[in-house]
Formats: C-alpha cells, structure tokens, sequence
C-alpha cells in the first residue's frame, strides 16, 4: 500500500508490503501528481516495507530524479534491513540520503540527497 501525507518539510510517501512489478508503477503515479517545490524534502518511509524487486528499485530512482528536477532533496527513511542490502549492493545507498525515521527525515532540510 502507498500513502502520501504533507509534512512542513514537503511530502512524504509511505510505502507497506511489497514494492514490485505489481506496485511500482502505483508509486510512480503517485511521485507524478505530488507537488514538490523547490528546497522541500521528498521523504520515501520504507518502514513498512516487506519485499522490493528490481521494478522497486527503478522506482526509488524515478523518485529521486522527480525530486532533483523539482530542486528538492529526498530522503529513504526506516529502510528495513534487507532493502538496506539491495541498495548497498547496487550502490543506491551513495545517491540517496538515509534516515532512521521519518521525523528525522522531515526535519532535514531539503539541500541533499
């Protein structure tokens, strides 16, 4: 499931369960009709999330690019151990800024990531 909310610092998406070829292409609809504005925070909560494939990770960096051409900065908060491994693995935890939370994320200002 995917949940979006407002935070001061700018949207923040939830995702639960898995985010798969089934799933992804919800998140990048809903990363499509979020307004960012220039220095927010776009903050992806993965807490919730089970099981990410390939189509999950390409969404992570549809994500990212929808942030950086808005002029924001995203965060990953609460990336579950495995997730955490795949990023690491293909090298995305180097392009992403990582946070243990989403308080903690939304109350980064929005210059990296």
């Amino acid at each position: 499931m995917i949940t979006t909310r407002d935070a001061a610092s700018g949207p923040v998406v939830e995702v639960t369960g898995d985010l798969d070829h089934a799933t992804a292409p919800q998140l990048r609809g809903q990363l499509a009709a979020l307004t960012i504005q220039p220095g927010q925070r776009l903050v992806l909560d993965l807490g919730g999330l089970e099981f990410m494939d390939s189509s999950g990770i390409s969404a992570l960096i549809v994500a990212r690019t929808l942030a950086h051409a808005a002029q924001a900065g995203i965060s990953l908060a609460a990336v579950p151990a495995n997730a955490l491994r795949v990023l690491r693995i293909v090298g995305l935890d180097e392009l992403f800024t990582l946070q243990p939370d989403a308080e903690t994320a939304t109350a980064s200002d929005g210059t990296d990531g």
